[in-house]
């Protein structure tokens, strides 16, 4: 893979390639490239870092190792982290670990990050080993690097400010990476909660419009009875709404943070103040009411959390997929399909066939439920996986999980805007189709019996005949009988039956 091409990395890559190239032209020249760096240490050695970035060794050294994806950092994971970072340098400076001044700093640089600066200096790919320890660390020393320049320091002087001892103080990659995580989560869970509502207004305004419109129910895809396409809709309807429920009880389980465990879950290096203050600090500073796990040995160890809401991204998802199908048969055609709705045209649906127009939203509806599930399975294998004390797998269940949330709201917001808005009801097609249907022979069962009503049906099926000249020409019933019978609308409700109303007559 051409480093060059990569998402972040390129002028790293290009300028250690033009370090080497000079190597061999002489070593004068040489030192004047180096004069563009600054040498890191770590406990593996020492590295050149180019000056001018805010990243330091460790997020350079893991930008090199986890060239997975070529993609960026989600941006709301990065500010989750300055939430963090930030309420932990409050937290310490409150309990007398760090001095003011640093935990000042700290909290500049943080405030910048969530303002959207310095996430171009967020380097390290989402799919990572370590358990997110990358990730945390490029958060330290980005965080650290800004904090020495706003105490007018340069650069990589870590005895300003340290990225371990003063950003990282009394935390863990353990207890920051799945807080960074929830949070991240419980705001995109927000988002795509409200683009839920939005659907389910669109489809009760819908099911509204529509609920005069009688059509042919189907069951397995054959003629069944008739109902009302405006229940259709408020079945859509009710089936979101329950969606939307699951989304408040999917938000819940985000809220529990382990922060304050450290490594473990024990709280090693963490001071007892700094312990029960910790969290409600990041419950301050984000406006997300966030509690303290109960047990957080447990938080740590276990992921279900994720595997749960994820299942309830799953189950929207199949929902979705579900109303998407249904609109793509109802809508099918137009001439040779069912054609009982049109489908809102968005754009050409061929370049060899002139005129045809696809149903490409609830295409893309479909496919978005397909990644879903694909990554609901990656984000259960994930946290199955986990070892005794820890989940080594965060990485990629927070990549799967933003990914399905994300992409999930997206989805419903061009539904809702490009597609069930604009849908149309072909009210003549609709009515057309029950009453040459087969189906209304239910309504007739009872006053015939079964097996009639049955020899009739299949006699209409062989034939092409309708069920109604069928019914007169055998003398089983007379006209004004049937008019009540298969009157379309009643057959969509419960309430008097068909030989109720025909005694009253």
């Amino acid at each position: 893979r051409d480093p060059e091409m990569s998402r972040g990395l390129g002028d790293v890559y290009k300028r250690q390639k033009v370090t080497r190239k000079y190597i061999v032209g002489g070593n004068e020249k040489m030192d004047e490239q180096k004069k563009d760096y600054r040498v890191e240490q770590d406990s593996i050695g020492t590295k050149d870092v180019p000056k001018s970035v805010y990243y330091g060794v460790q997020s350079l050294r893991a930008a090199e190792n986890f060239h997975i994806t070529g993609l960026n950092m989600h941006p709301e994971i990065i500010n989750s982290l300055a939430y963090i970072k930030k309420a932990a340098a409050i937290t310490n400076c409150e309990v007398g670990i760090l001095d003011k001044t640093i935990a000042d700093a700290i909290v500049k640089a943080c405030d910048e990050i969530l303002k959207g600066k310095l996430h171009d200096n967020f380097i390290v790919d989402p799919i990572q080993g370590g358990a997110g320890t990358s990730l945390n660390m490029n958060a330290n020393e980005v965080i650290a690097n800004r904090a020495i320049e706003i105490l007018g320091g340069k650069k990589g002087d870590y005895s300003i400010v340290n990225p371990n001892d003063h950003v990282n103080c009394g935390q863990s990659t353990n207890d920051v990476i799945p807080t960074a995580g929830k949070m991240t989560s419980l705001r995109l869970l927000k988002n795509l909660k409200y683009e839920l509502e939005l659907l389910y207004e669109a489809l009760c305004r819908k099911a509204e419009e529509f609920d005069h419109v009688i059509k042919m129910g189907r069951t397995q895809m054959q003629d069944a009875v008739p109902i009302r396409l405006g229940q259709e809709f408020g079945a859509y309807s009710v089936a979101i709404q329950r969606d939307i429920r699951r989304m408040d009880k999917a938000m819940d389980e985000m809220r529990a943070l382990n922060m304050g465990g450290t490594a473990v879950g024990t709280g090693i290096n963490a001071d007892k103040n700094y312990l029960k203050r910790i969290v409600p600090n990041i419950a301050e500073i984000s406006g997300i009411d966030f509690i303290q796990a109960f047990d957080l040995i447990d938080s740590t160890q276990n992921l279900d959390s994720f595997v749960a809401v994820s299942g309830a991204i799953k189950a929207c998802a199949v929902t979705l997929s579900k109303i998407a199908n249904d609109l793509r048969l109802m809508s099918s055609g137009p001439r040779a399909g069912f054609h009982e709705i049109n489908l809102p045209e968005r754009q050409n649906g061929s370049s060899i066939m002139p005129g045809k127009v696809n149903p490409v939203i609830p295409e893309v509806v479909n496919q978005v439920a397909f990644n879903i599930i694909g990554n609901d399975l990656t984000i259960t294998m994930a946290a199955e996986a986990g070892q005794l004390e820890l989940n080594a797998f965060e990485p990629i269940i927070f990549y799967c999980m933003f990914q399905s949330i994300d992409t999930l709201a997206y989805a419903v917001h061009t539904f809702v805007e490009n597609c069930v808005k604009g849908i149309t009801a072909n009210e003549t097609r609709c009515r057309y189709l029950v009453e040459n249907s087969v189906g209304i022979i239910t309504a007739i069962c009872p006053h015939v019996g079964y097996q009639k009503a049955a020899d009739i049906a299949k006699k209409a099926m062989k034939t092409g005949e309708s069920i109604r000249s069928l019914i007169l020409q055998e003398k089983l019933l007379d006209e004004e009988e049937l008019d009540i019978i298969l009157e379309p609308t009643r057959m969509t409700e419960p309430g008097i039956s068909g030989k109720e109303l025909l005694l009253k007559n």
